[in-house]
């Protein structure tokens, strides 16, 4: 019922939450009235708040029957246009006015139209909210010898009793944490003339040093940093100077309205966002969300996630949530419907989308997807042209992983020149450099990782580029890297048998080679380096390269060890290419060529949010996967591709990764020992729950949207599931090196069928 009191975010967007000046006042355009609000800021007069506000007074006494009412109407246009003409012939050249005295107004209004019942129930309703208000605002209790120094250079007291107020509201239902024992803590860091920014800061440092003692003083110090945030983004958007959590309640709703505004204005958010009804979604926020943070998470989204102008981070917790989630929604065909179920996914802390999601999600680049893989040609050119795609992409914050393995080896002759190839490595540093140089949006270190398989006769000088010694020119201290092992080479190692190293200029058909198809041709190159045919090899012992290879991990964390073959045979998609790497952070096996960049698009189910005390909510955990599965897929239909080939690849198979986390917590909930079978058992059984849930969601998708374009021919097409292509590497490797308890729980068969019939 309160005038004037929901801002439009127009104006909430431009203006700062001060008392306006005599000057300011004055500069009012003629004609022009403003109103000043509660908390100080000045908006333009409208005539539709009062109507409004009249309104809900004749709903709250008639009840839903006055809404239709063609007398309720004229009543309130009439009362309305009163209302108006009051302070228009007060202020005929314009002017400011307090939003009490147009409440006042409204009061004198409704008595002198005689709606006396009506007018009763608006007076006590303001009554109401202000005792409300009263009671929101903390006790003014001034410092006796501490005072502040705020930003125009003059001294206030210290204001304890607002002190006292949020460190009692931030240990709010937190067991075995001190109100007191925090505010003891931060007045003794405070001093006379402490700068006003300086007094939070104290609060969260205070708070903080008592985390060894109690886990909960996380919470309470992230509570206390928000208590900036709100701050910092009220402000900024014109809605508040400052403000409670329990204050949320009323602020989120106009404060997700005003960033919208604000951040297309500053053309950091998309003008899209505007096209959804913000008013439903304001009021979808739930407040209450914001106490799940602990410390550490918050100031990570604070430094990192939160969008940000001139480093006043614009965006709170809720809103950036509600952010990324309108962005997901944007193609969808009820997409203020969506974009709430998305929110409502996030916000709880269910399932989390990936850092390139969070971070770009609603944004003019919105460049959601995770990693890309590419495969580097063997020429001048196509290596530079490589390097340019991990710049483009590391740019929008993409992690990447590089499949080197085609690229000449150290010594190899080249054609064109007549001279003898420098190998892999030289080329690796600048990719390091460039890593370093194109830090994903200047948001967090680039990320990439070298793969190479190991027959590659650079493989030994590839082991050693993480070492802290040698030649530094030949050394990547900033990028991983990984062993692309064939199967062959660990039958090798175990028979302590030799092994060839090759440059693949002279075998450039074993890179797209896996299982016994790769080891017959190998054996057939080891035949012709024997004989002479081919010059450029070298012999090694298996083992003394596999104790290497273990002894660099060991030293150096590096070169990680993967394994070709199953990630081959075991591939969905071995119809559309061949797997030559991983990721930078080795789960994803996608395949690559010379016109595909492969795309990792990824999202985290947090498996704690889904037990109990009696095991696994199946119910629960399936209802996350379906949204999380759908927000995967939206991810490629809207991503930002900043090369075409990465387009190509992601819209011709539309791969999607879930993970899970919390698996820890999860156990603990359950009162299971992390080393034992129940956990092992555990594990197993929640993975064949994501996996069952995840198929089917994607199999709901392709019934609802249709099936990806390479579907015919994958072993999806042939009924052949992830659990049964266990068989295919069976089949290849031998019965004796697999050793995997392959028990089912669920109704794989039926899933089968639904996979045959709808797609994927």
């Amino acid at each position: 019922m309160q005038t004037h009191e929901q801002q439009s975010p127009q104006s909430a967007a431009q203006q700062p939450p001060n008392v306006p000046s005599s000057a300011e006042i004055q500069a009012t355009a003629p004609g022009q009235l403003r109103v000043i609000k509660r908390n100080g800021t000045v908006v333009p007069y409208t005539d539709d708040k009062i109507s409004v506000a009249i309104t809900k007074a004749f709903l709250a006494v008639e009840g839903g029957n006055a809404a239709g009412s063609t007398r309720i109407h004229e009543t309130v246009a009439k009362l309305t246009s009163q209302v108006s003409a009051t302070f228009k012939r007060r202020m005929p050249s314009g002017g400011t006015i307090h939003i009490e005295d147009i409440q006042d107004q409204v009061e004198l209004a409704l008595m002198r139209s005689g709606e006396h019942k009506v007018a009763r129930d608006y007076v006590l309703y303001r009554a109401a909210r202000a005792e409300e208000r009263k009671k929101a605002q903390p006790e003014e209790k001034a410092h006796p010898s501490i005072r502040v120094t705020q930003e125009d250079g003059s001294l206030t007291p210290l204001d304890l009793g607002r002190l006292e107020f949020i460190v009692n509201e931030a240990c709010e239902g937190l067991a075995d944490v001190s109100a007191k024992a925090v505010l003891d803590e931060v007045l003794k860091g405070l001093y006379d003339g402490v700068a006003a920014h300086e007094v939070n800061t104290s609060l969260v440092i205070a708070a903080r040093s008592l985390v060894e003692k109690e886990h909960n003083y996380s919470y309470v110090t992230a509570r206390l940093l928000l208590d900036k945030l709100r701050a910092e983004a009220l402000n900024f958007l014109g809605i508040a100077e400052s403000a409670t959590q329990h204050d949320m309640v009323e602020y989120y709703p106009k404060a997700l309205a005003a960033y919208v505004e604000k951040g297309i204005e500053l053309e950091l958010i998309s003008p899209e966002l505007r096209d959804y009804d913000l008013v439903r979604l304001g009021q979808a926020i739930k407040p209450e969300n914001d106490n799940q943070f602990n410390y550490l998470g918050l100031q990570t989204l604070y430094d990192r996630y939160f969008i940000h102008s001139n480093d006043v981070r614009i965006e709170l917790p809720q809103i950036f949530f509600m952010r990324v989630a309108m962005g997901l929604a944007t193609r969808e065909d009820d997409k203020n419907a969506r974009a709430i179920e998305f929110y409502e996914l996030l916000s709880s802390f269910d399932y989390m989308s990936s850092t390139p999601t969070l971070f770009n999600s609603g944004t003019l680049r919105p460049q959601l997807s995770s990693c890309y893989l590419t495969t580097v040609p063997d020429d001048l050119h196509g290596i530079y042209g490589a390097i340019q795609d991990n710049a483009m992409l590391s740019k929008f914050a993409g992690g990447l992983g590089n499949d080197w393995t085609p690229v000449r080896a150290l010594g190899s002759y080249i054609k064109g020149t007549n001279g003898k190839s420098q190998g892999v490595v030289p080329f690796l540093k600048v990719v390091n450099d460039t890593a370093v140089a194109v830090n994903q949006g200047g948001k967090r270190k680039g990320a990439v990782c070298a793969y190479l398989e190991t027959w590659h006769m650079d493989i030994e000088e590839f082991l050693e580029l993480r070492k802290n010694t040698g030649d530094d020119r030949r050394r990547t201290h900033d990028m991983n890297s990984a062993n692309w092992v064939p199967d062959l080479f660990m039958k090798r190692v175990f028979t302590d048998g030799q092994w060839t190293l090759f440059s693949p200029s002279d075998v450039p058909d074993l890179h797209d080679l896996y299982g016994t198809a790769f080891e017959k041709r190998y054996e057939e190159y080891e035949a012709m380096a024997a004989s002479g045919q081919l010059k450029h090899h070298k012999k090694v012992k298996a083992a003394d390269l596999w104790r290497k290879m273990l002894s660099m991990l060991f030293e150096t964390g590096h070169p990680w060890i993967t394994f070709k073959d199953p990630c081959n045979l075991r591939s969905p998609q071995q119809h559309a290419g061949v797997v030559h790497s991983s990721n930078l952070c080795t789960e994803i096996t996608l395949n690559t060529n010379k016109e595909e960049i492969a795309v990792c698009n990824l999202g985290s189910v947090n498996l704690a949010q889904h037990v109990t005390e009696n095991g696994l909510d199946h119910a629960k955990l399936e209802k996350t996967i379906n949204t999380a599965v759908r927000m995967l897929d939206n991810v490629i239909d809207i991503n930002y591709y900043s090369v075409p080939q990465a387009q190509n690849s992601n819209f011709k198979h539309r791969p999607v990764g879930l993970g899970i986390m919390g698996f820890q917590d999860a156990l603990y909930k359950q009162h299971i020992a992390y080393a034992s079978d129940s956990a092992v058992n555990f594990a197993d059984r929640s993975m064949e729950a994501v996996s069952y849930f995840a198929i089917k969601a994607s199999s709901d998708l392709a019934a609802e949207r249709g099936r990806y374009a390479s579907y015919e021919g994958s072993l999806w097409s042939q009924g052949i599931l992830p659990i049964d292509s266990l068989d295919n590497l069976i089949a290849q490797r031998g019965e004796q090196f697999i050793e995997v308890d392959r028990t089912q729980t669920l109704d794989w068969q039926s899933l089968r069928n639904k996979v045959l019939q709808d797609g994927m």
